[in-house]
């Protein structure tokens, strides 16, 4: 399976303790639960102290680091719950991609989806790194220039409120360094989400142009199996399974995308409030990163969404031509195939609506008169 999967994907993936056959995989979701548990429960006690002591600004911002934690959580639960469901469309691409081994423009069609896979992949995970870096050092730098750094409270990587004193050292060092290695480890794992759903898709993609072209060869008289029954059989079984697999990965991303747009359109809105009320110029910079990242991982989702719609699109065009050229007798194959392809394949957020580049746009503009609102009552 390592092929099928970058090989940053699938140590992320058993580092968070989904991994088929991982030696270790209950003592990772032991150590992700407790992780993410303290942090999201000293996160959680510095918004009530923000509620509490009327400071808005830090309460918007404390949001802003505090829900993207929560959806974390939320989608590791939901992954752990379906590790069987998991499992399967891991085991539908290693039968994709054996299937392939003894047709070698299959194969090649399946080896350019994962280049674009690996690739896409690794610049996912970078931005998601690069972004945890510069505001760690936008940071530490900020309480370095301050001049008043021994007499007023430093500013650490995540606003929390401890039961204990943390502003001397050396326990700030400490905290300031655990926080670093927290942020920075569920930075990479959120981005190997994203990354992982942009593999599923492009996989997807793939077999859909091997559909095309087993249906092209089929009606053309180029087809690899001597025996019509055969070769008929062959398509129709890889469209079957292509429906399957693309209905596996709805039913496992399709809840993690209603939790993915309800938090990141508030995460959205609270990080513009933050980059139009902060003056100063390094601020803005560190939060205009962590801006581009959050709306990264929205766009990702709506764009794996529409890719896959467009594929969906490209089939029907192909199924009509190949209607009209076919021989009568031979025309009554396509029935099965047309009547199951009347289904679309998509992506959905919780059932509700399709993912797409509308409901992208859409999200932003929610985002942008949520601000206004803000704004108003700061």
């Amino acid at each position: 399976m390592g092929s099928i999967v970058n090989p940053a994907v699938e140590f992320g993936l058993r580092a968070i303790g989904i991994w088929p056959g991982s030696p270790r995989a209950m003592l990772c979701r032991i150590c992700w639960t407790v992780s993410l548990g303290l942090a999201q429960t000293f996160q959680f006690r510095y918004i009530i102290a923000c509620i509490e002591t009327n400071n808005f600004p830090d309460l918007v911002d404390s949001v802003s680091t505090t829900l993207p934690y929560s959806l974390l959580c939320l989608k590791l639960i939901i992954l752990w719950l379906n590790q069987r469901l998991f499992n399967d469309i891991l085991t539908s691409m290693l039968r994709d991609w054996r299937n392939c081994d003894s047709i070698a423009l299959n194969m090649r069609i399946m080896m350019n989806k994962t280049n674009v896979s690996h690739r896409c992949s690794m610049l996912i995970i970078g931005i998601y790194a690069m972004a945890v870096v510069v505001y760690s050092s936008v940071i530490i730098e900020l309480n370095n220039m301050d001049t008043n750094a021994e007499t007023s409270e430093k500013e650490l990587f995540l606003k929390m409120k401890f039961p204990f004193v943390h502003e001397f050292s050396p326990i700030y060092e400490i905290v300031m360094f655990v926080q670093f290695i927290q942020l920075l480890s569920n930075a990479s794992v959120i981005g190997m989400l994203n990354a992982l759903i942009m593999t599923l898709i492009l996989h997807v993609s793939g077999q859909i142009d091997i559909v095309c072209r087993g249906l092209f060869e089929l009606f053309s008289g180029k087809r690899e199996y001597k025996s019509w029954k055969n070769a008929t059989g062959a398509v129709i079984r890889k469209h079957q399974d292509l429906i399957a697999f693309s209905d596996n990965i709805e039913k496992l991303f399709s809840y993690i995308a209603l939790l993915q747009f309800l938090t990141n359109t508030l995460v959205i809105c609270c990080i513009a409030f933050a980059i139009l009320t902060r003056s100063r110029i390094r601020l803005i910079a560190e939060v205009f990163l962590f801006y581009i990242a959050i709306t990264l991982e929205a766009f990702i989702f709506c764009f794996a969404g529409e890719y896959l719609s467009n594929k969906q699109i490209d089939r029907k065009y192909s199924l009509r031509s190949f209607w009209y050229d076919a021989k009568p007798n031979e025309s009554r194959v396509l029935l099965i195939i047309m009547l199951r392809s009347q289904k679309r394949l998509t992506l959905t957020i919780g059932k509700f609506n399709d993912l797409s580049l509308q409901v992208f746009g859409d999200t932003l503009k929610a985002s942008a008169s949520y601000v206004s609102v803000l704004l108003t009552m700061s």
